[in-house]
């Protein structure tokens, strides 16, 4: 069962379809109460001031986050208003946040650490992939869920800019602000990276990279001094220590972040990666070619036989063939003609002889006698034309259409 803190005098009994039943914490944002509607549990998130005249880009931000993937987020379900102020409600995590976890059993090492910095930049990567800025990434705003940690709090990046200007509260908690943040200049997916980097130092030693005092101090380190990255190590105290460069150009995309602490490069990776399926699974398996021998006889000259398929010519295994191109055979003399078969072709080892079926006299091959004979029979005969549905186009007379010999045969 969930635990929550009785509501306070002031509490909202109710917000929209939900009805409020205690009150599961508060920060300089708003404050968390646990909502339930149709016998289904929730966190429901209000928030301390008005939006003024950013509705509608509060509520374009909640549906942007609605799209964002739930495998390490919390999901967000729904977002209204109560007497001008913004609430939204998300999937409830029963498990304490990352800051309550390591004030009461310690910094995390090795696995555990590992498996905590990927699990929250996958989380991250897939919040910047549906257009979301965070702006306020903490170790308060990461659950330790039964099936893993949890990023929660996204999508309120217009509702709290917008409360910031209404009632003067600052966007971000101060010791895991970028420095674009405190500038004031544009703030980007960057600054989450930033936030991300601070957080793993404070997993990893149990405080933040620039103290965790008074404020002008922690901002003052932050725009000035190096972090202090404690008892991170190897290859995930280089990813932090890009993480959390002063300048917002030099620190990794949260996509280059997440392929970093998987050990591959992001380089050449299209945008699509993460949606499809790996190559593997998309390839199949090249085609199993035999091996292909040497038809050629003693007798045939060098040439005569090609394989039967070449590989395209790209250098890669496995690729697709395809037919070669025809090779042009040898004169007929070195092929002597076998009775029953064409001149010209000889039978493959193993093979019978192909004999074709005999032909008409009428089809027989013409010598170049009765050829020039023909040309001067048909050179002197008369073309007539053939009045009628024709249009009077002249056709030739039908014995020169039908016949083919020599004369006298035609002749009369």
């Amino acid at each position: 069962m969930p635990t929550a803190q009785p509501l306070r005098t002031g509490d909202p009994q109710r917000l929209g379809e939900y009805a409020l039943s205690g009150r599961l914490g508060e920060g300089g944002q708003g404050a968390v109460f646990l909502g339930s509607r149709g016998g289904e549990t929730y966190a429901v998130k209000l928030l301390h001031g008005p939006v003024g005249d950013e509705r509608a880009a509060f509520l374009r931000e909640v549906e942007l986050a609605k799209h964002v993937a739930r495998f390490c987020t919390a999901q967000v379900i729904d977002a209204g208003f109560d007497e001008g102020r913004p609430y939204i409600v998300s999937e409830y995590v029963d498990g304490p946040s990352l800051a309550r976890e390591v004030a009461l059993t310690g910094p995390r090492q090795g696995g555990a650490l590992e498996r905590l910095a990927v699990s929250t930049a996958t989380a991250l990567a897939a919040i910047h992939r549906a257009g979301i800025v965070h702006r306020d990434f903490k170790p308060q705003n990461v659950l330790l869920g039964s099936d893993g940690p949890r990023v929660i709090d996204f999508g309120l990046a217009k509702a709290l800019d917008a409360a910031a200007t209404v009632s003067g509260r600052g966007v971000g908690t101060p010791a895991y602000m970028a420095p674009e943040q405190i500038t004031a200049s544009a703030v980007t997916g960057a600054a989450d990276v930033f936030s991300w980097g601070a957080t793993m130092c404070f997993a990893a030693n149990a405080t933040a990279p620039f103290g965790q005092d008074s404020v002008a101090p922690v901002l003052h380190r932050i725009l000035t001094a190096p972090p202090e990255l404690g008892r991170l190590d190897g290859r995930l105290r280089t990813l932090v220590a890009a993480c959390l460069d002063k300048d917002a150009r030099n620190r990794p995309s949260s996509r280059e972040l997440l392929f970093e602490l998987l050990g591959e490069s992001a380089e050449g990776v299209p945008p699509e990666v993460l949606r499809s399926p790996p190559p593997h699974i998309l390839r199949a398996p090249p085609p199993l070619i035999p091996e292909q021998r040497s038809h050629r006889s003693g007798d045939e000259p060098p040439g005569m036989w090609s394989p039967m398929a070449e590989p395209e010519a790209t250098g890669a295994a496995g690729d697709a063939y395809r037919l070669p191109p025809p090779v042009s055979r040898p004169p007929d003399e070195h092929l002597p003609a076998t009775p029953g078969t064409t001149p010209g072709r000889a039978p493959l080892p193993g093979q019978a002889p192909v004999r074709w079926p005999r032909r008409k006299a009428r089809f027989r091959a013409e010598t170049g006698r009765e050829r020039r004979m023909r040309a001067g029979a048909m050179g002197g005969r008369e073309r007539r034309t053939r009045a009628g549905a024709g249009g009077g186009r002249e056709r030739p007379s039908r014995s020169a259409r039908r016949c083919w010999r020599p004369p006298p045969c035609c002749s009369s």
